[in-house]
């Protein structure tokens, strides 16, 4: 149905403005942006294209305007557009990010804050946070899926992350899908490992937190981490 076609007070743009943007699907956002259709395809239809194409919204945050101008109805100027739309949701999103930053300064609150992360997972997930000088948390990264058994983490993964941050200390955290919240020997030796790599790059290893359930394992509480 093209967007003529719907009553007046179905359209995207007057239900914008009776019940807000949060009303409005992502096909009818896009619809917003591009205003116009081209010949034999309505704007409704294009924005359905657009969202076929990238197939997750995600991804519109990586298009260029080349790729967007290979969809047929989208130019120069109505990719610009598009594009110039989600920098600007990109900065306000940043911004935010920016002024509400976490203060985990223990490992009960970092797993108060992280443990929602782990749940009903059957697999181990392996997540760095990344803090600046004032412990405030600028970037969580998951980095490693494994089996129910082992995750296979690279030491290298871990510290890129950290200089693309710029952090100044990373607290790891996984789960234990089997609830048992002792360290494995795998788990020790990672963590010395990562402990001494962070040494030797100045990125210091806070802690490595094990997560089950209902409960946690910090390396730093139980002494074998040593800042």
């Amino acid at each position: 149905m093209k967007l003529e076609d719907l009553p007046r007070e179905e359209r995207p743009r007057e239900r914008f403005l009776k019940y807000g943007s949060t009303s409005l699907s992502n096909e009818e956002l896009l619809s917003l942006i591009l205003k116009t259709g081209t010949r034999g395809k309505s704007v409704k239809e294009l924005s359905l294209e657009v969202l076929k194409e990238i197939e997750d919204m995600t991804n519109l945050q990586n298009m260029t305007v080349e790729q967007f101008s290979r969809i047929k109805g989208i130019g120069t100027v109505k990719a610009i557009e598009l594009m110039a739309s989600i920098e600007l949701g990109k900065r306000i999103f940043l911004q935010n990010k920016q002024k509400n930053k976490k203060i985990l300064k223990d490992p009960q609150k970092i797993y108060q804050e992280m443990k929602y992360l782990f749940y009903g997972k059957k697999q181990e997930h392996f997540y760095c946070l990344y803090f600046n000088n004032k412990q405030e948390l600028i970037e969580r990264k998951l980095l490693f899926m494994g089996t129910i058994n082992r995750s296979i983490v690279h030491p290298r993964e871990v510290f890129k992350e950290a200089y693309l941050s710029s952090a100044s200390s990373i607290v790891c955290v996984h789960n234990h899908p089997s609830n048992d919240i002792r360290p494995s020997k795998e788990d020790i030796y990672l963590t010395k490992r990562l402990v001494e790599i962070g040494k030797i790059n100045g990125i210091p290893i806070a802690d490595h937190i094990i997560v089950t359930d209902d409960a946690y394992y910090s390396f730093y509480e139980n002494e074998i981490i040593d800042l």
